[in-house]
């Protein structure tokens, strides 16, 4: 470790020392930040910019009802031949209500075979999930579901 570095442990923890003598140490309550369907919104147009997004060739298999958000089973397929002049760039996954919108983002070309990508989500809580595709010609196309969690995810309070 560099030098620097071992320095400022020690004087963070000297700090902290010198306050656990005192009887001054703060109690920091950590909780998830409120996700909003604006941060949805904004998450996505960051991906896209100003380019619309279309409904269609995209598929998304999710569960509509989870029994448990800590682990939630995903799966996005993209309608496409993946030849070099027709491929599948890139699937981003978005959720609603996380405190992250952004899940996912996964980059393919013409010899990833096929468009799909299969993953586990934590979701916080029933909310909207999405799926955007973008294609070779810079278009956009979407799929969304609605998932209802009965046990949410994300949501433990750290004191």
């Amino acid at each position: 470790m560099p030098e620097q570095d071992e320095t400022t442990r020690r004087a963070f923890l000297g700090l902290a020392g010198s306050a656990a003598m005192l009887g001054t140490i703060p109690v920091v309550t950590v909780r998830p930040a409120e996700a909003t369907p604006a941060m949805l919104t904004a998450a996505i147009r960051n991906v896209v910019g100003e380019a619309v997004v279309r409904t269609g060739k995209v598929k998304l298999d999710v569960p509509p009802l989870v029994e448990n958000g800590n682990t939630v089973p995903l799966t996005v397929s993209v309608a496409s031949p993946m030849t070099a002049d027709n491929h599948v760039r890139s699937i981003h996954v978005f959720n609603e209500k996380n405190p992250q919108p952004n899940v996912g983002n996964f980059y393919l070309g013409p010899r990833a075979g096929r468009a799909q990508v299969s993953t586990r989500i934590r979701l916080a809580d029933s909310q909207k999930v999405v799926a955007i595709a973008r294609l070779s010609d810079d278009t956009f196309w979407s799929a969304s579901v609605d998932v209802v969690v009965t046990l949410a995810a994300c949501t433990e309070e750290v004191i």
